[in-house]
């Protein structure tokens, strides 16, 4: 089982910035993990954020947030640095990691396809 434990999360101005933090533990991190950050806004569908290969390190990211948030990866820690942050920002924030997916599987996943998730971290933006 995989354990994955988000932090980082709080509030924040129009314009500032964020760091947020997951620690993976359990079962060890192998070849073909892709993992990646999720956000869900109240009333809101489920949005990919941004996902790394642990293999490659290629990173993907969703539309909205290219430019201004970085995903990186260090041994069993995933990060994500959030610059230049917009109320548009504001939601809950999960870590992700999805199993048996090679670098092609990664280019695609939708967040319906991660296998294991954390219990989440709240990122508030405010105008």
């Amino acid at each position: 089982q995989v354990q994955l434990v988000e932090s980082g999360g709080g509030s924040v101005q129009a314009g500032g910035s964020l760091g947020l933090s997951c620690a993976a533990s359990g079962y060890t991190i192998r070849s073909d993990v892709c993992m990646g950050w999720v956000r869900q806004a109240p009333g809101k569908e489920r949005e990919g954020v941004a996902r790394i290969h642990t293999d490659t390190g290629t990173v993907y990211y969703g539309d909205s947030v290219k430019g201004r948030f970085t995903i990186s990866r260090d041994k069993n820690m995933l990060y994500l640095q959030m610059n230049s942050l917009e109320p548009e920002d504001t939601a809950m924030y999960y870590c992700a990691a999805a199993y048996w997916a090679p670098v092609l599987r990664c280019s695609t996943l939708t967040p319906d396809q991660y296998n294991y998730w954390g219990q989440g971290t709240q990122v508030t933006v405010s105008s």
